[in-house]
């Protein structure tokens, strides 16, 4: 089969590569869309792979092409989205249903080879159904939608509140998303990008703040008849949101970080006294997993995105255009410029085809 395969930092090739064997529980997947996640941008830009040579991909979406000799449930032609994390299902978090608290998982496209391929295979249980009504590229986006509801679950979301959420990238807009179905009072993004800000209202936020340009305090005392955001969600991983978190919650607020930080989070004792003064909550979500595994942060996402609950623009995706397997390593080289990337890097095949290649200009 073709690959994108990652053989050392910024050294991507577009190649033959063995195809995956479904082993007796698992399945081979036709892979027809996969989205680029932002843990995967150092993998290759930097020195953070597993090993070499490296597949990568874990938002992904195809076809049962192959059925392991001990599946039932499954046939050939299937239109499937798939969970990444494999569980080892027998240690103490897994038996509690805290999957992605298991100490010795594997993780497709990460210690397994993953979906930046034509073909990739995984267990069984990690297929989530998906019907006709959800096109690939939409599937593909299951994944980090399922990271934003896991987090309004594992910080406890309670509807009537103002909701702020800190980051308007894919997860973050899902999170306004989430946050506006399951019965916020208010939603407002925060984000420097016109562009998402713009995208973040057309997908159902009341509000947008550019923290670049405005005064963010004085915006979060209008929208919220100066008590602050009773929940904050921060999505971007960046020290600058993480502070500005503390300083917009409300009293007894709660402040919940979905995104991954990869610097030392540093901020002024001034604000640590905030977070004292007004007793807040502070908790952490790590993946997107509950029992029944996957968990229902799958099959609510596949409901929602099939019934339109769920909003879809084409403006979630880089340049509103999907890219071919072959242009993974050139797509990954607009990380290196600041603020090139402003959606969902989409790489397709078979069905839909790709539209654009990296460089070149949209229609839109």
């Amino acid at each position: 089969m073709k690959a994108s395969v990652l053989h050392g930092p910024r050294d991507v090739r577009y190649e033959d590569f063995p195809i995956p064997k479904a082993g007796e529980s698992e399945i081979l997947i036709d892979v027809r869309a996969t989205g680029v996640c932002g843990s995967d941008v150092p993998r290759v830009l930097s020195d953070a792979a597993h090993f070499y040579p490296m597949v990568l991909g874990h938002e992904f979406s195809g076809v049962v092409a192959q059925v392991g000799s001990g599946v039932t449930g499954h046939k050939v032609g299937d239109r499937v989205a798939v969970a990444p994390l494999i569980p080892c299902m027998a240690c103490e978090m897994c038996q509690r249903g805290r999957y992605s608290m298991c100490p010795d998982y594997a993780f497709i496209g990460s210690s397994r080879y993953g979906a930046l391929a034509e073909y990739v295979s995984a267990p069984a249980r990690n297929l989530v159904p998906i019907g006709e009504e959800t096109d690939f590229v939409r599937a593909a986006m299951i994944e980090p939608s399922t990271v934003a509801l896991h987090g309004l679950r594992v910080g406890r979301f309670r509807p009537g509140e103002h909701v702020a959420i800190l980051g308007g990238g894919t997860v973050g807009l899902f999170a306004a998303q989430w946050a506006r179905i399951l019965g916020a009072k208010s939603v407002t993004v925060f984000d420097i990008v016109p562009e998402r800000l713009a995208l973040a209202l057309e997908l159902g936020a009341d509000a947008a703040v550019d923290s670049r340009t405005e005064d963010v305090e004085a915006r979060s005392a209008e929208l919220t008849r100066g008590f602050g955001f009773s929940h904050i969600f921060e999505t971007a991983g960046q020290n600058a949101t993480q502070i500005q978190a503390m300083r917009l919650v409300a009293k007894s607020g709660r402040i919940t970080l979905i995104g991954n930080s990869h610097r030392d989070l540093e901020f002024p004792a001034s604000t640590f006294e905030l977070l004292n003064r007004r007793e807040v909550t502070l908790t952490a979500s790590w993946m997107s997993y509950s029992a029944p595994f996957p968990g229902r942060e799958w099959t609510d996402t596949v409901e929602c995105l099939a019934n339109g609950e769920l909003r879809w623009s084409p403006r979630l995706l880089q340049g509103q255009r999907t890219f071919t397997l072959a242009d993974v390593g050139d797509a990954f080289r607009l990380y290196e410029a600041p603020g090139a990337v402003k959606g969902k890097l989409m790489f397709v095949q078979g069905e839909g085809g790709a539209q654009n290649r990296p460089g070149e200009e949209s229609d839109d």
